[in-house]
């Protein structure tokens, strides 16, 4: 791991410094690296990263491999490969969080090797909303239409009704109340099932790319497509399928309860 003597950027001087709980929000441009790597001004070399755009919520590891961006504001610069991976498009800027993670050694030395980690789960639209704002980007709010004033029908002219005579009904008997029936338990609700969570993605291609790694199942939720693992009779059985879907690769996954 590399740190290196501190240098000046645009009048800025930076400090490399190993920043173990590193989270930032800023601006993502292009670099010409190879593989799925970045680059940064201040965390070490090398070191691994997750970035998310805040445009798609869209989450890659990256692989940080060089110090810059040794121009202009922006956070971070990322190879062609994350930013394709990214789903950026050429020649642009995309909104970013930086977060430095801990990934396992398989994901390591796919990045070291040049290739892609696995994909991430996709930030939540609550959480991307914050980090917006934390930016300073603000959304527009759309504009809300004028309520149209409701129609209301004439009134109809009453008819005239006449008071029909009244019937004189003979007495009723009353009898003694039955006795009431008692009233059957309810059934027990049928116990919920233990899910391995694997991850909920933007697209269902993405999806099923995860559900058929890990023999899971997708089902839509809103506009995820969520994949899930079971269900599983006990505890022991979900953290047994748990450990197996993590070692594949899906660091994020979980043990989650549903009907």
């Amino acid at each position: 791991m590399v740190l290196g003597a501190p240098f000046v950027v645009n009048g800025v001087t930076y400090t490399p410094a190993d920043t173990l709980n590193y989270d930032s929000v800023g601006y993502a441009g292009t670099t010409d690296a190879a593989g799925v790597t970045g680059a940064h001004r201040t965390l070490p070399l090398p070191s691994y990263v997750e970035v998310t755009s805040l445009e798609t919520g869209r989450t890659v590891l990256v692989r940080l491999t060089q110090r810059g961006p040794m121009s202009g504001d922006d956070l971070v610069s990322l190879s062609a490969g994350a930013w394709a991976q990214l789903g950026g498009t050429p020649g642009s800027r995309l909104p970013v969080r930086v977060r430095r993670v801990n990934p396992p050694e398989a994901e390591r030395a796919l990045l070291r090797a040049g290739s892609p980690a696995p994909a991430r789960m996709d930030t939540p639209p609550g959480l991307l909303s914050a980090l917006k704002r934390k930016l300073g980007i603000v959304p527009v709010a759309a504009p809300t239409p004028a309520a149209a004033e409701p129609i209301l029908p004439k009134p109809e002219p009453k008819a005239a009704t006449k008071t029909p005579p009244v019937k004189v009904e003979p007495p009723v008997v009353k009898t003694a109340p039955k006795p009431a029936a008692p009233k059957a338990e309810p059934a027990a609700a049928p116990s919920k099932g233990l899910y391995v969570q694997v991850g909920a993605y933007s697209t269902r291609a993405r999806a099923e790319a995860a559900a058929k790694a890990t023999s899971g199942a997708v089902t839509p939720a809103g506009k995820l497509w969520r994949v899930r693992v079971g269900p599983h009779k006990d505890r022991g059985q979900a953290d047994a399928a748990l450990a197996k879907v993590r070692a594949g690769g899906y660091a994020d996954a979980r043990v989650v309860t549903a009907p």
